[in-house]
């Protein structure tokens, strides 16, 4: 438990010493403020209702992205794999998505959406590509002798999927799962910071910007970070079981 503790403890020092170091050589508090006010600013945002509300919407928005598009990419990479016309169709629209900058297609869907939904939409485009991958190479996995006994057999489709391509996926699901959400989280942020719906940490993080506080900006961006390894943990040890019982 203490080793744990010093990995966390000793890069933080670590990082936080160098920031003091920078800002104290800077001494420009408007280009890099000190941690000790970067941390006063926020222990007053923790204090505020509105600092919640907003860590609320945006988690909302940012978690029905992520189910949106893994969902999707769930959905679609089944298809892709037991289908050589779905691969067809597919793959470019896939590959496009991946290539495209993400503000083109916040600007893009600003058109289409309420603004509120504009965060929703781009999480779930990010997720989408990721998940939709990463279902394609778990089937794939499949070992050709399981697939052959289950032939064999004659196991209904069901039985295939809960007892051959279920572990053989769950890898590279679990995997893809975890890097959809990053994904998601930060092109979530990005839309919020362009869109700025009432309640959302990226129109937080672009008033700050537009008022010249720093100091607001880099404690918003501290919470951004928070919030986003929260998240990364919690799914590690959703997913934990699951990636479990796939190797196994």
């Amino acid at each position: 438990m203490k080793k744990k503790a010093l990995k966390v403890i000793v890069p933080l020092a670590f990082w936080l010493l160098l920031w003091a170091i920078g800002a104290r050589w800077v001494d420009k508090e408007l280009l890099l403020p000190p941690p000790a006010s970067v941390g006063r600013t926020l222990l007053a945002l923790l204090g505020e209702g509105s600092f919640w509300q907003s860590v609320a919407a945006t988690l909302g928005r940012i978690t029905a992205g992520f189910l949106l598009g893994a969902v999707l990419g769930l959905a679609l990479g089944g298809a892709t794999a037991g289908w050589g016309w779905c691969d067809l169709l597919l793959s470019p629209a896939m590959k496009a998505v991946r290539t495209v900058p993400v503000v083109s297609f916040i600007l893009l869907l600003y058109f289409w959406l309420p603004s509120g939904r504009v965060p929703v939409a781009t999480a779930a485009l990010m997720a989408l590509p990721v998940v939709w991958r990463s279902t394609r190479q778990g089937i794939a996995a499949a070992e050709p002798a399981l697939l052959e006994a289950a032939e064999h057999y004659r196991l209904n489709l069901w039985r295939k999927l809960r007892l051959v391509y279920l572990p053989a996926a769950m890898p590279a699901l679990c995997a893809g799962w975890e890097n959809a959400l990053g994904l998601a989280w930060k092109a979530g942020v990005a839309a919020e910071v362009l869109c700025q719906p009432k309640w959302a940490v990226g129109s937080a993080l672009q008033s700050a910007k537009t008022y010249l506080d720093a100091s607001a900006l880099f404690a918003w961006t501290a919470a951004v970070v928070a919030l986003s390894l929260a998240m990364e943990a919690l799914a590690r040890r959703l997913l934990r079981p699951w990636r479990e019982e796939g190797r196994g």
